[in-house]
């Protein structure tokens, strides 16, 4: 008997004993947990999930993703349950604790995060190749016919411009995109944020969460409302000089053109409108190339001595709003790397396409303005002879009055989801029924804006300087500014010091010209409507 107490008491202090070895491994496997590392064994972790002290510690140095019972329903909760791994209460999460892997198996996902994944995985991604040639539709499309009236303002220095611009976009463009990432715990960068207006939210928190949204916002409105606005001015002044016989006034043409642009009230989506992008862009290449041929057979008659080394400083500034504003692509960018196979190939292609753009502005812009001089007009194209430019010009008047939808479109959308969407958060009520269908008044206000448009470009018919206001008042801000400024608040200290100084340096210039762009643009539009000058 007393053999028989002996090794019941004995047979005690040793489950005592383990039970107590138990806990202290278990204790020190969540702490090396929350420190990073993993447990050594299987028997660790599940001895640390019946440990009441320290379950929940475990599982947020862990971070693991516990599936609740009332998320397993059907056949999958009832063989969970008879295993016992998704039972009630601390069992049940020990059992499902004890199929967590850091090594990424785990419990299966939930189906509305499985079909999530699956539907991002199907969505269609771009290359580096694509997304390069929709930055280069940004950066070379209708608006480089300004850029021999900006060399005749600012002579080589305008060229330089030229240079410094591309530099400068592609460096900020590349910028911006870093600051959508942020380090994870392992040193990884991960996609954080999606969006020009995620970035400026960030920067404007705590305080003012959605301060920086409202601003970036409120300037791509502005921006896409105006390219709208030059689309409209250009078509007028390109059928004008076309046709300058016919008893039909610039501001007439301008009509015609917006009555032909109705229809963009009713876009549902830009499928219809893209099949033309292409052929668009081809046609315009096409239109340069024929510019620079003419140019090149008047080489003899190049004015090599009106090329200035000094600069009009009344209209220089406007100048400068002109090469900033053919350079923007800002707006897009996130949404563009967002969608490329390879994001990190996007670095090589903004660099590609803004040297490519630099070559080909430059030498359009300096045989244009060798070519013409000092008669270079605000449109080049009005300085080609009358039976040249007809052709010339009712291609590009096609070509703008085909991609005036695409700004026009971006507006909507920027102004339906900050005005007329989700009803609990913005001013005014849902433009679309209950069956998505846009309401009437919805079209109604789609169509004012289209007229909008229209008139002004009637009362403001100048394209360069619409142009250079523009790109001052918006596109230094969103290409200059706000980058630079976003780079320095999200990544201050991981910034390199000579990162830093041509944040400064950037943000600086930008500002300074933006202003006396402003300025100026305005003035010469005041001058020009004080004293009725048409084109």
């Amino acid at each position: 008997m007393a053999h028989l107490i002996r090794s019941k008491f004995q047979n005690k202090l040793s489950n005592a004993a383990t039970s107590v070895s138990n806990k202290s491994t278990a204790k020190v496997s969540g702490m090396m947990a929350r420190m990073g590392f993993q447990a050594a064994t299987d028997e660790e972790g599940l001895g640390f999930a019946a440990c009441d002290d320290l379950d929940y510690d475990h599982r947020q140095g862990l971070q693991m993703d516990i599936m609740k019972s009332d998320e397993m329903g059907g056949g999958d909760a009832g063989e969970g349950s008879g295993e016992g791994g998704m039972g009630g209460g601390e069992d049940g999460m020990a059992g499902g604790d004890s199929h967590y892997q850091r090594d990424g198996t785990g419990p299966p996902l939930s189906a509305s995060k499985a079909s999530g994944l699956g539907e991002e995985e199907k969505s269609p991604k771009i290359t580096a190749w694509e997304a390069g040639w929709n930055v280069t539709n940004a950066i070379q499309g209708m608006f480089v016919l300004g850029l021999p009236y900006a060399i005749l303002h600012g002579g080589y220095l305008g060229l330089f411009l030229i240079i410094f611009a591309a530099v400068v976009c592609c460096y900020t463009g590349k910028i911006l995109i870093a600051c959508l990432y942020e380090e994870d715990e392992d040193g990884q960068l991960v996609r954080v944020r999606d969006s020009y207006v995620d970035i400026a939210n960030a920067c404007c928190q705590p305080r003012f969460p959605s301060l920086g949204g409202h601003i970036v916002n409120v300037a791509q409105i502005i921006e896409l409302v105006m390219t709208c606005i030059l689309y409209v001015v250009v078509s007028g002044n390109l059928m004008y000089n076309s046709f300058p016989t016919l008893p039909i006034s610039q501001k007439a043409w301008a009509i015609v053109a917006t009555a032909a642009l109705l229809p963009c009230a009713f876009l549902k989506n830009l499928k219809s409108v893209s099949k033309f992008s292409l052929l668009c862009t081809i046609a315009h290449f096409v239109i340069n190339i024929l510019v620079i041929a003419y140019c090149l057979s008047r080489a003899r008659d190049w004015a090599w001595d009106k090329v200035k080394f000094y600069i009009d400083v009344k209209k220089f500034p406007i100048s400068i709003g002109i090469i900033v504003f053919s350079y923007t692509s800002q707006i897009f960018l996130p949404s563009l790397e967002g969608n490329m196979a390879k994001p990190s190939e996007f670095h090589c292609m903004m660099n590609w396409t803004h040297i490519a753009a630099c070559v080909l502005k430059g030498l359009f812009a300096l045989l244009a303005y060798l070519t013409w001089a000092d008669a270079t007009k605000e449109v080049i194209t009005d300085n080609l002879p009358s039976t040249i430019r007809a052709v010339v010009n009712l291609f590009l008047v096609a070509k703008a009055l085909l991609s005036y939808p695409l700004p026009f479109f971006a507006a909507v959308e920027v102004l339906e989801k900050s005005f007329f969407c989700e009803r609990e958060r913005t001013w005014f009520p849902d433009c679309y029924g209950g069956d998505g269908r846009l309401k009437a008044w919805g079209l109604t206000l789609r169509c004012a804006l289209v007229v909008f448009t229209l008139f002004m470009a009637i009362y403001v018919p100048h394209f360069a300087l619409l142009m250079g206001l523009t790109g001052s008042l918006t596109g230094a801000g969103l290409c200059f500014l706000l980058p630079s400024l976003f780079h320095l608040k999200l990544l201050w200290r991981k910034l390199l010091w000579h990162h830093v100084f041509f944040d400064v340096a950037i943000f600086v210039i930008g500002g300074i010209c933006a202003i006396s762009g402003l300025i100026h643009s305005m003035e010469g539009l005041v001058e020009a409507y004080k004293y009725g000058i048409e084109d």
